[in-house]
Order: C-alpha cells, then structure tokens, then sequence
C-alpha cells in the first residue's frame, strides 16, 4: 500500500491531537504516513519530505505545529501538493500557533482547520481526495449521513428531558 497522505508533526507530543486524523482516515480506507519533523529542529529533512512527497504518491499533507507553528509554512513553501495546516493548543490557548499558520504570504497557501481540529483536517483531506474517487466520496457521504443521523437521535432523546418550565 503505497500512503496518498501524509501527517506530519513537530514531535510526539502532538500525537494525541494528530491522531484524530489518524483514526479517520483508517475509517476512511485512505493510505496514510505519520511522522514527526521539526521546522526548526530538522529543517534539511522538511524540506527534503516536502520537496519529495508527491513523487512517492502524496497528494494531501496535514502538518500539525504548536506554538511557533512554522511546519505547516515550511512544507508549503517546498511543494505544490495541498497542505493543511493544524494548530495545535500550547501556549495562549492555540492562538499563537493559528495565527502563525494562516499568516502567510502570498504565493504560500497553508489551509487550516480549527485549533487541535486534526479530524477536520483529514476530513479535508477526504473531501479533496474524493473528487477523483466515487468509491472514497461514497464512504465520505455515509460519514456525514451518519452525522445526519447522530443529531437527531440527540435531539429525539432532548425531548424525553424533563423540566418545569421545558415547553418542548
């Protein structure tokens, strides 16, 4: 299986948010990669991954940075394939690490999901994938079905709560 995504974050610590993507695409059947590069720890090898990722079959990078936040930027700058950028939460509640990521120049698209939002991300991801492939917008349209469906069921188990002044 060759990977046609590539999640990348700044250390392991990031893990426990990237992995919602992780958990997603494994849903999902899409071929993926995970590792971790450092924009200011490993530099040669961002841009070394960056430059390289579509001749080995990457199509989407979600990167994923706390508080500088710069890996996002760097892999864009080195590459034309899509980047998502996922700003983690570290210092002044994620803020920081957003702001470093949508702040680019012109010429530099970094699409970003919402602070610690790695599922968006990869449900991004999806939603470009899909279109050139049936198979994977199908599964992608029963995900959001099953969203669909999820909120009314919660709003069918709201109108069994109780209250004194509750008119529904």
């Amino acid at each position: 299986m060759t990977p046609i995504v590539s999640i990348i974050m700044g250390s392991t610590s990031d893990l426990p948010v990237m992995e919602k993507a992780c958990k997603f695409l494994d849903e999902m059947q899409v071929p993926f990669e995970v590792n971790a590069l450092s924009a200011h720890r490993t530099p040669d090898a961002v841009e070394h991954f960056a430059a390289t990722a579509k001749e080995r079959g990457i199509r989407v990078i979600i990167a994923g940075a706390g508080m500088a936040a710069a890996l996002p930027g760097v892999i864009a700058a080195s590459t034309t394939l899509p980047v998502i950028g996922v700003p983690i939460k570290g210092m002044l509640d994620g803020l920081d690490a957003m702001l470093s990521i949508i702040q680019m120049p012109p010429g530099i698209p970094v699409a970003t999901v919402g602070v610690n939002g790695a599922q968006n991300a990869a449900i991004l991801a999806v939603e470009m994938l899909a279109l050139a492939d049936e198979e994977l917008a199908k599964r992608l349209a029963d995900f959001k079905s099953g969203l669909k469906a999820k909120i009314e069921k919660a709003n069918k188990e709201l109108a069994d709560v109780k209250y004194k002044y509750k008119v529904n």
